[in-house]
């Protein structure tokens, strides 16, 4: 069965059953619904509060997302691929979202969110090379990662200049972050591409098992895990922000994941920018940031970026082989061995080597 033809959900919605534009539109809302509520979160806990734990954050979050999980209905035995197929994938996953969490401490969130949305560019270099996906892009949609690239880099020199929370350590940990990211994505749409009967709920639960034991060594080394509970404890009602962000990151995670499985890695990069451009702009407006011309000028090139992307691609496709001209029919050697030719490099294009 063809990857496109699985048939998929989200919380008990039926996509298969929409045309593809649905699909996104359906998949896009729960990603801007969970992470904006995700941002604000993020951003009242470490720079109004001043806690600076990524890793334990993300330990927690990691059982309340096995706790939902559970309340979904799924189960070990609904698993079809093995567990070391997650092994990878959670020592990814992890590490982006420690260091992305840590990395607060040392920039303030909107110059975090520009670093991470140029994950765009590396997304679609990986892509390219991965066993199993072999993603080729149009030229437009490279100009349009240029375009969000040079526009972040924009904010983040003008936010270097009005804000205090920016260092080099802060860049090299969410750099770090960034390249974890290039390949987690198309590590996922990699899984689902082999695996079609792969659900989001086993992504999701399996890497957050095979991931947790993963936060404790860093945990422990920093000293982070003793210091962040005794921090917790005197303000317990950091559990409950803590627990209300993960709640909303979960509906963002089973919707990401839908958008990877659905429409690939490089696409949900590129929502994934979309929303943290809108996050950004709440940042500043709730939390009354000021906002200079560079600054302007980096959101705008930001914009252009992603209208370009969002542009069809106007390339015509090329005839398949059930298209080929009758005229070659009287042919038949010729014609059938071109064709039994073109169907081996095809399946040998789609073949995994993974």
């Amino acid at each position: 069965m063809k990857h496109e033809e699985q048939a998929r959900s989200l919380f008990g919605i039926s996509l298969t059953e929409w045309p593809k534009w649905k699909q996104f539109l359906i998949c896009s809302s729960g990603f801007f619904f969970g992470y904006l509520i995700n941002g604000i979160c993020e951003e009242y806990v470490y720079n109004r509060l001043q806690f600076s734990y990524g890793w334990y954050f993300t330990f927690v979050q990691g059982w309340v997302y096995l706790l939902l999980i559970y309340l979904q209905g799924f189960t070990p035995k609904q698993m079809v691929n093995p567990w070391k197929t997650y092994v990878k994938l959670s020592a990814v996953l992890m590490g982006s979202h420690g260091l992305t969490k840590g990395s607060l401490a040392f920039l303030n969130y909107p110059a975090q969110l520009m670093f991470k949305s140029t994950k765009v560019l590396p997304v679609m270099i990986m892509g390219a090379f991965i066993p199993g996906l072999r993603r080729k892009y149009p030229p437009h949609e490279y100009v349009s990662a240029i375009l969000l690239v040079v526009g972040l880099i924009l904010f983040t020199l003008a936010d270097a200049q009005t804000s205090p929370n920016f260092s080099v350590v802060g860049v090299i940990m969410v750099s770090g972050a960034l390249i974890m990211d290039s390949f987690l994505g198309n590590l996922q749409e990699a899984i689902f591409t082999m695996s079609p009967e792969t659900t989001q709920m086993e992504m999701l639960f399996c890497s957050t098992v095979v991931g947790l034991p993963l936060l404790i060594p860093p945990m422990l080394l920093t000293g982070e895990l003793f210091r962040a509970w005794s921090s917790c404890s005197q303000h317990l009602y950091v559990y409950g922000v803590l627990i209300f962000e993960a709640m909303a990151t979960f509906v963002g995670q089973v919707s990401v994941l839908s958008l990877i499985a659905l429409f690939g890695a490089a696409t949900t990069a590129m929502v994934t920018t979309a929303r943290k451009a809108v996050t950004l702009l709440l940042s500043y407006l709730i939390f009354t940031k000021p906002l200079t011309e560079q600054h302007g000028t980096g959101l705008l090139l930001i914009s252009m970026g992603i209208i370009l992307k969002l542009l069809p691609d106007t390339k015509p496709r090329k005839p398949s082989v059930a298209q080929a001209p009758a005229s070659r029919a009287g042919k038949p050697s010729s014609s059938n061995g071109s064709n039994s030719q073109m169907e081996i490099e095809e399946e040998e294009e789609k073949r995994p080597l993974v």
